[in-house]
């Protein structure tokens, strides 16, 4: 049993394919394949289910894929922490951020972050709820921001702040003079939002359950920012995080509204493996988070 067979385990295992992960492993697909029959013929069990459409974890293979991820994590937190001289606020920190968080968090984060850990820069990924799960389980991101609840076997959360939802309408909407609406009202209008694989959208939904199964109700658009300049050519309105309005990204083409109490809101926290080791990193990152000011935005204690 290699590391290198556990490898190409854990990344048949994630992708699925595997063609896909001999060339994420920049291995060919051959020497890939007569690594992964040999650790089955060491360990005497089948590790996947094969097709000629997919490969599937068999039962059993997904515990053993599961534990050899453990295994090439903590190896590579001995490699880690024997370069960076045991010290966790050295070396690069892989950060997993939502989509509907990133651009509007990270100019302040990274301002904020820096003074604390100079030498720790951030590679970030900036993706979905459930792409970000499986990277943090793989081990391809160390630490990821992300709404909760956010409930997975062997992950740990903190929340970090809860954040209030806002209409957006365009110049001369009826609503424009308006300083707040319900969300009742919304089920009434056109609401333009992310495809429901963003969780925003079906938190929106869930908040206006009025949305819910309307005709009115469309899905256009892969970003806040297609969604915001849809709504000042004349779409329709949106809800947008209160991030997402603050004063550099206003336009005369559009209005902002509150909603009436109780105002629709999320929480923001912070996801890692349990079996992550540079808790200082991760301290450092909540400082760093909290000094952060944004609009509508309360910050919570620690949990």
């Amino acid at each position: 049993m290699t590391f290198n067979e556990l490898r190409f385990v854990v990344a048949v295992a994630h992708l699925r394919h595997f063609r896909k992960a001999a060339e994420h492993c920049f291995v060919t697909q051959p020497a890939l394949s007569s690594a992964i029959q040999k650790l089955e013929e060491e360990l005497g069990v089948r590790l996947f289910e094969r097709s000629r459409t997919e490969v599937v974890p068999t039962p059993i293979g997904q515990q053993l894929i599961a534990q050899a991820a453990l295994i090439l994590e903590q190896a590579e937190a001995l490699k880690r922490m024997a370069r960076e001289g045991a010290d966790p606020l050295v070396g690069t920190l892989k950060l997993g951020v939502i989509h509907t968080v990133g651009p509007y968090l990270l100019p302040d984060l990274v301002t904020h972050l820096h003074p604390i850990a100079p030498n720790m820069p951030l590679m970030v990924e900036e993706s979905t709820t459930a792409q970000l799960e499986e990277h943090l389980k793989q081990g391809e991101v160390d630490v990821a921001l992300v709404a909760l609840p956010f409930e997975v076997a062997g992950i740990q959360t903190r929340a970090l702040y809860q954040e209030e939802f806002e209409v957006v309408v365009p110049q001369g909407h009826p609503w424009s003079q308006r300083s707040c609406v319900t969300s009742q009202e919304l089920g009434r209008e056109t609401v333009l939002l992310l495809p429901s694989v963003h969780c925003f959208s079906t938190q929106v939904v869930e908040s206006c359950p009025e949305l819910g199964g309307k005709q009115a109700l469309i899905q256009q658009g892969n970003s806040l920012e297609t969604l915001r300049n849809m709504v000042a050519s004349g779409m329709g309105i949106t809800v947008l995080p209160a991030s997402a309005n603050s004063e550099k990204y206003r336009s005369p083409l559009l209005h902002t509204i509150a909603f009436t109490p109780p105002v629709p809101h999320r929480r923001i926290g912070m996801a890692w493996r349990k079996s992550y080791t540079r808790r200082a990193a991760l301290e450092a990152l909540t400082q760093a988070l909290g000094a952060v000011r944004l609009r509508g935005v309360k910050m919570l204690s620690n949990q």
